[in-house]
């Protein structure tokens, strides 16, 4: 197994236990067994020891592509990256809980979703978008102070969706310390280990190994991303025909209607269904008065 690692360090970081175990001819409990034996509670607590180390010696680019690499290298190098991210939430993501911060949502009589920092504002908004369009009564609060707002206002039917990949900003545990108090039930999109993940009722747990650039990097806001495409899927399966029918029926507005429309428009410039309707009236009109002064 050591020699595995040194020969392809990156490639270790994206394998399970099971598909390192069987390149190395050995077994899962002998894998478990050595990274216990350099110090490490198992394998997920090596491979983000072994990410910090790769992350300070490598490229400050990205944790897989080398300065020398060329367009092919990068293309291939980032793409398998990000597959194993999103291959990864399958390994982490436990269905108990998964299960349970569905139901929640879809039984909550409000939803509020916290974000803190860039990526984490936008799963938060993408969350909330997601879950408007389900018929799920949703807000999404990013500044701080209206953070805090919020949380006093909730009540023991209100659920609060808190998503950091850090999860240890002050501001935003003070608002989830605020909404427990008033008995809403915390779910927690973050890591195992950080300050937030204690303070959660239902804890969305996933590991994401450090990028160099970036204090989050995209690798975090895929694995997010995949979480919620999850949840969205269980809640409208939960939700059933309602959130198909409103969901065909913002479609159809859509299609029809919006500047999403093909052919569509620039909105506010193009002829409306109306307007074209009434020329078409107001022509054959003029076709029918052509005809009757031609009769006479």
């Amino acid at each position: 197994m050591l020699e595995l690692i040194l020969e392809d360090p990156h490639r270790v970081l994206d394998e399970t236990f099971e598909h390192l175990a069987q390149r190395a001819g050995s077994s899962v409990p002998t894998v478990l067994r050595t990274c216990r034996d350099l110090g490490y509670a198992g394998l997920r607590e090596f491979k983000l020891a072994l990410a910090q180390d790769l992350a300070l010696r490598d490229s400050p680019l990205n944790r897989r592509v080398r300065i020398t690499d060329d367009a092919r290298q990068v293309i291939d190098k980032i793409s398998r990256g990000a597959a194993a991210v999103v291959h990864g939430v399958q390994a982490q993501l436990s269905p108990e809980a998964v299960q349970a911060a569905a139901d929640a949502l879809v039984k909550a009589g409000r939803v509020d979703c916290y974000g803190v920092g860039i990526t984490s504002n936008f799963m938060a908004m993408d969350l909330h978008a997601r879950l408007f369009r389900l018929g799920v009564v949703s807000n999404t609060y990013l500044d701080p102070h209206v953070q805090l707002i919020s949380a006093s206002t909730t009540d023991r039917r209100s659920v609060v969706m808190a998503i950091t990949h850090v999860g240890g900003m002050p501001s935003l545990l003070e608002a989830v310390d605020v909404a427990r108090s008033r008995g809403a039930t915390i779910i927690a999109l973050t890591q195992r280990s950080s300050p937030l993940a204690r303070m959660a009722d239902i804890l969305l747990a996933i590991e994401v190994a450090p990028d160099p650039v970036m204090p989050v990097g995209p690798e975090s806001y895929l694995a997010h991303l995949t979480v919620i495409e999850i949840l969205t899927v269980l809640i409208a399966q939960r939700l059933g025909d309602k959130a198909a029918q409103r969901l065909a029926h913002i479609q159809h507005m859509l299609a029809t209607r919006g500047v999403d429309m093909h052919p569509h428009h620039t909105l506010g410039t193009g002829p409306s269904a109306v307007a074209r309707k009434r020329r078409r009236v107001a022509r054959a009109r003029r076709n029918v008065r052509r005809m009757k002064n031609g009769a006479g």
